[in-house]
């Protein structure tokens, strides 16, 4: 049987490619999403083999963090995969807490 995969946003989905793209580790994405990194324009700062005075996308996002948080990486490190479902849960809880639309008025109908 087949696992059915949870709901991911396409905002989400582009990290998981990138991810997959550049050999990236999921502690190395989370932190180039606090820098506010854009995934799309990642293959600019990537190309080390071309230009050997780049350093390799995995140790530039680290040096970055570091240099801007002064910690060598984040206190927890949570998976795309997670913070999509912990995000799918908090809607499905919001929804479930809410009255439902009728709210308890009635139609110009029912009250004659």
């Amino acid at each position: 049987m087949k696992k059915q995969q949870a709901f991911i946003p396409a905002s989400l989905e582009s990290w998981i490619d990138a991810r997959q793209r550049f050999r990236l580790s999921h502690a190395h994405v989370q932190m180039a999403r606090e820098l506010g990194m854009n995934p799309k324009k990642l293959g600019k700062l990537a190309n080390h083999n071309q230009e050997p005075w780049k350093l390799p996308l995995p140790q530039f996002i680290a040096a970055l963090y570091v240099k801007r948080f002064g910690k060598a990486r984040p206190d927890t490190v949570r998976t795309i995969e997670e913070i999509a479902a912990a995000k799918q849960a908090k809607t499905q809880r919001r929804k479930a807490g809410k009255p439902t639309s009728s709210g308890g008025q009635q139609c110009a109908d029912e009250r004659l």
